[in-house]
């Protein structure tokens, strides 16, 4: 399997592709395209870090990474870079939990 184009919402046979992947073709990914997905990621990452996290500047790079990577896959590095992120300011003694609130 291969990614589709971003300009191409159809695969070639004719499946709705999301995140460049066609949802029908469920075969893992192969080795290059795994390291596509995973370089596009790092980039992407690269970017937010350079940037203090604007994804504005990174808009670029993060539609390289949406067509590189199957979608389950951008939702768990999302996902896994957000937990990476708080743990990092946990650790750090930089994360300040929220105050309860207090209805009366």
């Amino acid at each position: 399997m291969t990614p589709a184009s971003p300009h191409t919402p159809v695969g070639a046979e004719g499946n709705l592709v999301l995140g460049g992947w066609s949802p029908l073709g469920m075969a893992a990914p192969s080795m290059k395209e795994r390291q596509a997905c995973w370089g596009a990621r790092d980039e992407y990452w690269k970017c937010l870090d350079e940037n203090t996290e604007d994804a504005s500047q990174c808009k670029k790079l993060r539609s390289s990474f949406e067509s590189s990577c199957p979608q389950q896959w951008i939702k768990y590095f999302d996902k896994r870079r957000d937990y990476l992120k708080f743990k990092e300011k946990f650790e750090a003694g930089q994360f300040q939990p929220s105050k309860p609130t207090v209805k009366s």
